[in-house]
């Protein structure tokens, strides 16, 4: 039985991690289970690894598949400068990547999170910490994330946009 399996009709605990390289490999393990969709929510994405060949591959591969991906940020300087394998990404895919900026009313808003399909969810509690947990299919779980995001997307604006220059 997987770590997050149990058994019928009882709710898995949450993995709990605090470091970068355990956020990264749950970040990547929410993209190996998604198919439809990854909605995503960090300040600056400076420790999502955005910027990795492996995860580009996989990103690419949920893209083509079929799947979207809505990313929620407050600053895009990050990625703009360090990120060039998710903006080739934003190139290829343009019609299957939304990326909005939060207006400056939302920049207190600390938590990070990806949330797939509305089941699976690596979240971490502060920004500025590793400490979080992740949640493989379970709804109940994302929903307050999930709330949160579509909130904030309504009140934030277009950003990563693709233009006739390229980037």
């Amino acid at each position: 039985m997987d770590a997050m399996e149990t058994p019928a009709g009882k709710q898995a605990d949450p993995s709990r991690f605090d470091s970068r390289a355990e956020f990264g490999a749950h970040f990547r393990a929410v993209i190996a289970r998604s198919q439809l969709r990854l909605q995503l929510f960090d300040p600056d994405f400076s420790v999502f690894p955005l910027g990795q060949a492996d995860v580009e591959a996989s990103l690419r591969a949920f893209l083509a598949n079929g799947g979207s991906i809505e990313l929620a940020l407050h600053d895009a300087a990050h990625i703009e400068r360090e990120c060039p394998r998710f903006l080739r990404l934003l190139r290829d895919f343009s019609h299957r990547i939304a990326c909005r900026a939060t207006p400056p009313g939302l920049r207190q808003l600390t938590d990070s999170f990806c949330i797939g399909d509305d089941r699976h969810i690596v979240r971490r509690f502060h920004c500025d910490h590793m400490r979080g947990e992740v949640r493989f299919d379970d709804a109940a779980a994302v929903d307050i994330s999930a709330e949160r995001f579509a909130a904030l997307w309504l009140e934030s604006r277009p950003a990563l946009a693709v233009s006739t220059t390229g980037l």
